[in-house]
């Protein structure tokens, strides 16, 4: 399988260079040349396979340049003693709807599914690719992606890891997970600004020639853990294949049944995994897009006009605090098979703030729904499936079944739904249990957990429980201008 640039002017690369690179060196994003098909046939043979081994075959066809042995080694690396669940993604029963849950990895949010993965295929590919210089892994974060790349990539050989967060813009379980992050090969540095000022500054020092000039004098190349990176967003695919699987193998369909898919998102990489699996053939609905208040995605998939100029807000569901959407980029190149077109727009969005692409409206809207959900629907939704099911959501898997709910009543489309849970309730506990009734003011986040215990009746996960007593290893801060400067100043280290 090769890969080319969504904006045109990048070589075709091999998967390996793809993961290694992250992003091309016209700016834009690799995507792959061809979508591998997948027959109903060999969706149901996924059934009885453990998730280790339905991750092989999905994966299999896009990382054509792996050998089967390597790509069998990542993968048992990547999920075979981090995980507190055997099947890694269960599907369970919420009420009328399905709920898929990502979050138990090492980090408890969905990020683990791909950033447990990312860096096996990535230290796999430097070998691969003959590359002897260190490679710096650049990562804005909105919350979760930046704990579970540092996890992943702490102390690989060959590799360091870079983390910017937005100060103020993370949950305090968040905060906390990053700067007691140990490894010799870490940084977490603050930045004062959000997340879009954050993933901007990266965004631009991937693109500055004489920052690239800098760091080869000192034998050090970048890279991405961002979903921009196609070893990031390549392991995604492969959980949509699973749950279908699962639902099969309980008989709550048959095979062929069209399922739909629920999916919070802020970079539109969670959903558009979704949206690869259909083109491979996955029997896939709708796919449901659901916001917070930051909801510049659902007026976009309504309207096909993408404007970043709106107000930002700082949500209870943090990891969708994004304005400007990377991974949309992508399907605007699948669905226009124009980079030239998907490059004008890319630099209208950077120069003026919008472009409209509201010719793509008819296609958007036959795989695409969308829905959005403030904070106060979000707390009313919590509450609501807790007390008819007894289970608890986090706060972004709460704006997800809500927009499930939504669409369903909205459409009249009873098709089996699939939620997907991205987040344990412990990640977010002072707005969980706000929202079930109980006020946590001046309740400090480890006292939360166990009030959100009795409450849940779930375990807490014992990383969550350990950061008590976790050391803090990182203070570092920087204005959002202050970025470039502090990575030179980790290469230097």
């Amino acid at each position: 399988m090769e890969y080319f640039s969504t904006r045109g002017a990048a070589e075709r690369v091999s998967s390996a260079a793809a993961i290694l690179k992250g992003l091309a060196s016209d700016g834009g994003l690799f995507v792959p040349a061809s979508f591998p098909p997948m027959s109903l046939a060999a969706i149901e043979a996924l059934v009885p396979l453990s998730y280790e081994e339905r991750a092989v075959r999905i994966l299999r066809p896009f990382l054509t340049d792996y050998t089967e042995a390597e790509l069998k080694g990542c993968v048992a690396r990547a999920y075979g003693h981090t995980f507190d669940d055997v099947r890694r993604a269960p599907v369970r029963a919420v009420g009328e709807l399905a709920v898929l849950e990502l979050w138990h990895g090492p980090t408890s949010a969905f990020k683990d599914m791909a950033l447990q993965l990312l860096p096996q295929l990535m230290s796999t590919a430097r070998g691969k690719e003959g590359e002897r210089d260190t490679i710096l892994i650049l990562v804005a974060t909105s919350g979760d992606t930046g704990k579970a790349a540092l996890e992943g990539f702490a102390d690989a050989g060959g590799i360091r890891i870079m983390v910017f967060y937005p100060d103020g813009g993370v949950s305090p379980v968040q905060r906390l997970q990053m700067v007691t992050q140990e490894g010799a090969n870490v940084s977490v540095v603050a930045v004062r600004g959000n997340f879009d000022d954050a993933q901007r500054g990266v965004k631009e020092i991937f693109g500055d020639a004489a920052m690239a000039k800098e760091l080869a004098a000192l034998h050090t190349k970048l890279s991405s853990a961002n979903s921009i990176n196609w070893g990031r967003l390549v392991p995604q695919i492969v959980y949509y294949f699973s749950a279908y699987a699962d639902l099969l193998a309980e008989r709550s369909i048959a095979a062929g049944d069209a399922v739909n898919f629920t999916v919070p998102t802020g970079n539109f990489g969670n959903i558009l995994a979704g949206y690869y699996a259909k083109r491979m053939g996955l029997p896939v609905g709708k796919l449901v897009c659901a916001s917070n208040a930051n909801n510049v995605l659902t007026d976009f998939l309504q309207t096909g006009i993408y404007d970043r100029k709106r107000d930002f807000y700082q949500t209870m569901s943090p990891s969708m605090d994004i304005l400007v959407s990377s991974n949309l980029e992508r399907l605007l190149c699948h669905l226009t098979e124009d980079t030239a077109q998907v490059a004008a727009w890319m630099q209208e969005l950077a120069e003026v703030g919008k472009y409209d692409a509201s010719r793509l409206l008819p296609v958007l809207r036959e795989n695409f729904w969308a829905a959005c959900a403030d904070d106060a629907e979000t707390e009313e939704e919590i509450r609501a499936v807790y007390e008819r099911t007894g289970y608890t959501l986090d706060t972004h898997t709460a704006v997800a079944y809500r927009a499930a709910e939504d669409y369903r009543r909205e459409t009249g489309d009873v098709r089996p739904m699939v939620v997907l849970s991205t987040a344990s309730p412990y990640k977010f506990g002072a707005s969980v249990l706000r929202a079930l009734g109980e006020d946590m003011a001046g309740v400090d986040e480890f006292t939360q957990m166990i009030f959100l215990k009795e409450k849940s009746g779930m375990k807490i996960p014992p990383r969550l429980e350990a950061l008590e007593k976790a050391p803090v290893r990182h203070k570092g801060i920087c204005e959002k201008g202050g970025m470039r400067a502090a990575v030179l100043a980790f290469a230097r280290t």
